[in-house]
């Protein structure tokens, strides 16, 4: 069992990230090709380019709402936890849908509205699984730091951030500053190899000042530690951080607290039909796990049970059979 104290009493886990809705894609390498998307990454791009590349995707199409810290939130809220979505969207049609998914899925809403579009991903899906995404903001990227001196984070016992907040310097760091003063733990997802390479000095800073939880996968950690060898990187990653996490997907992954090296298998076979938000869902077990007062040991399987039973569907969405599954391993 591990302890990280927050001033919080309460076990709310608050996630800030980007409001948006996925579309998924399922395309061969080809089309990544002429799209310009780099696999596994993500590229930031305007309305009409969104426009246009949905026109041309040949098949048809699933949008779910969705962005790194909503689906690490709605799956906490889906194991029993309490959670809170801190982001903006519009106020059309595609911004009503996010705001009724989050209560659909008991996730307390922390909305601010915009009359600009809700933001979306295009999240293109490969034949080995792989997704790689085209991102417009929206309203999302609206949030004003301003906008969160109203309680966003009260009675926050951890605040997870999503990496690609990064991509606005001055609200990641209003954000973090509230999360301090609500004496909450931050735990921050680095989100893509990307966002890590493109933001790194800020990244370098936020990680030294404000990050209890470090989590990252091995791309990731390779862009923000310059190394390969996977035990070298988590060596590199828990000197940054109380508790750092390298995920490995079909490897599994390894946890770092105090000098202590924890490795946790990964579940399954390691098929997957679809990686969306197998890191988020990966967080959502982990946290759950770590506020409840779990093992390190329990809080990585639980979290490579979450992050197991999404790459076995299409979307950030565990059906109902699969959180029976997952469930089991709270008993």
């Amino acid at each position: 069992m591990v302890t990280l104290k927050s001033n919080s009493k309460s076990n709310l886990i608050v996630g800030i990230g980007s409001a948006l809705v996925d579309i998924l894609a399922h395309e061969n390498d080809e089309f990544l090709k002429k799209t310009g998307a780099e696999k596994g990454g993500m590229r930031l791009v305007d309305n009409e380019f969104m426009e246009h590349t949905l026109l041309r995707t040949t098949g048809d199409t699933t949008t779910v709402p969705g962005g790194s810290a909503c689906n690490t939130v709605v799956g906490i809220s889906k194991l029993g936890g309490r959670s809170r979505f801190v982001g903006k969207c519009g106020q059309g049609k595609m911004g009503r849908f996010f705001k009724s998914s989050l209560k659909k899925h008991n996730v307390e809403p922390a909305l601010f509205t915009s009359s600009s579009p809700t933001g979306r991903v295009l999240s293109i899906i490969t034949p080995d699984a792989q997704r790689s995404m085209f991102t417009y903001l929206g309203a999302s990227s609206e949030t004003h730091p301003a906008e969160l001196s109203g309680g966003c984070f009260n009675n926050a016992a951890i605040v997870h951030v999503e990496g690609y907040l990064l991509f606005n310097a001055d609200l990641i760091l209003a954000a973090l500053e509230k999360a301090r003063e609500a004496g909450a733990l931050v735990s921050l997802d680095l989100a893509s190899f990307t966002v890590v390479r493109e933001s790194k000095k800020l990244l370098e800073r936020i990680i030294n000042e404000y990050v209890d939880i470090l989590i990252a996968n091995e791309d990731e950690a390779l862009a923000l530690t310059d190394h390969a060898d996977e035990m070298k990187a988590i060596q590199a990653l828990s000197a940054k951080a109380k508790i750092s996490v390298l995920k490995m997907g079909a490897r599994g992954s390894i946890i770092a607290h105090e000098g202590k090296i924890i490795k946790i298998k990964a579940i399954g076979d390691g098929n997957a039909i679809d990686t969306t938000g197998a890191g988020d869902l990966w967080a959502s077990g982990f946290l759950f796990g770590l506020i409840n007062g779990y093992s390190l040991e329990k809080c990585g399987q639980l979290g490579s049970a979450c992050g197991y039973e999404v790459c076995q569907v299409v979307g950030a969405t565990i059906p109902d059979k699969g959180w029976k599954r997952i469930k089991k391993l709270l008993q």
